[in-house]
């Protein structure tokens, strides 16, 4: 290990827990360790990360019980984030411990790297420097659309100050931001899909997005992937919009869900292996028609059932929003699969009580 990533290392040790509660957020403390799934922040019990020094070791060591795989805080930032190389983590480890950047960090920007714009690796950036969304702008957004729990599986994050440019000519803005992350089938990073929110409040006709032109806008390569909510096993409901989905997760939160962005990135999303049922969450408009029409079509060529969940209004976002949960869940009682009712709305409805 260079001098450089040593330090690092030893400075990330010293704020173990901080760095596991940052980039491990869906794990939690268990005496001296905090225990999450796996280096990806996947909920689960299988990595241990050690947070004080002790005869077994010294701090910010983590092994995986599961994979045998093992390292340190550098090698958890890298993963968490999906970053490519050493110097990516080293960036990302300065910023979180606050550190004046290295001397090739610092060199004029002229001679940097450049990073074209909208690209995937912009892409990755962006998502790297923003952070955890809980008790920020995206959770209170969230939750005025009726998403009271954002069951997100660590795939969106908040900037506080987003680039915005409305047109060439026109000078850069900054806005805050929720930063969602598209993924391919392996979850790579493919691109980010960013919502620019108004700071100032919420009203009827935004919606707590910012009151800019195009309030939305995606990034990098986002044909056959999408923002992706929870691991896929056999079973996966996809659709449209963010906000559609997270809907429904917060009504199913066990069923892994994505987000293709629009129409018709939902009709050409690719479908993993192994998948046996696909539910298609349609968006009440002919273009919702058409996509679901496409991603039928396209899954049973697959050999994989196809089914529609239809909204009563114009989306699953705007259901929740109007009659609440418990009439969402209802709705779903009559689309759902029986075997799928109790494997995902009743488990749910349990543990909820």
């Amino acid at each position: 290990m260079s001098r450089d990533a040593s330090e690092l290392a030893r400075r990330l040790a010293r704020e173990a827990e901080a760095v596991c509660r940052h980039y491990l957020s869906h794990g939690k403390r268990a005496g001296r360790y905090w225990v999450v799934g796996d280096v990806h922040n996947t909920p689960g019990r299988s990595l241990f990360v050690r947070l004080q020094e002790s005869p077994k070791g010294p701090a910010g060591k983590w092994s995986d019980a599961a994979t045998g795989e093992h390292g340190d805080l550098l090698d958890i930032i890298r993963e968490s984030l999906a970053l490519r190389d050493f110097r990516e983590a080293a960036e990302e480890a300065r910023r979180f411990l606050k550190l004046p950047r290295s001397e090739e960090q610092s060199l004029p920007r002229t001679v940097r790297p450049v990073v074209p714009a909208g690209s995937q690796e912009a892409a990755r950036r962006l998502f790297a420097m923003s952070g955890p969304i809980e008790g920020t702008l995206v959770e209170t957004y969230l939750q005025r659309r009726g998403i009271s729990e954002i069951h997100h599986g660590g795939s969106l994050r908040f900037h506080p100050r987003c680039y915005y440019r409305p047109d060439e000519h026109l000078p850069t803005e900054t806005w805050p931001a929720m930063i969602s992350s598209v993924t391919d089938l392996e979850g790579r990073i493919t691109g980010v899909h960013r919502t620019w929110l108004d700071p100032h409040g919420f009203d009827r006709v935004r919606l707590g997005k910012a009151p800019i032109d195009t309030p939305r806008r995606a990034m990098g390569d986002l044909l056959g992937n999408a923002v992706r909510f929870g691991l896929v096993d056999d079973v996966l409901a996809a659709g449209e919009g963010i906000e559609t989905m997270l809907s429904l997760r917060y009504a199913l939160p066990a069923l892994p869900m994505a987000a293709a962005l629009s129409a018709n990135h939902l009709a050409a999303m690719l479908l993993p292996s192994g998948l046996r049922r696909l539910y298609i969450a349609r968006d009440e408009d002919a273009a919702g028609d058409a996509a679901q029409a496409i991603l039928t079509q396209r899954a049973e060529a697959a050999g994989i059932e196809a089914i529609a969940l239809s909204p009563r209004l114009g989306d699953f976002n705007e259901n929740l929003h109007i009659f609440a949960l418990e009439a969402l869940r209802g709705a779903l009682l009559l689309q759902l699969v029986p075997e799928d009712v109790v494997r995902f709305l009743h488990s749910s409805m349990a543990t909820a009580e």
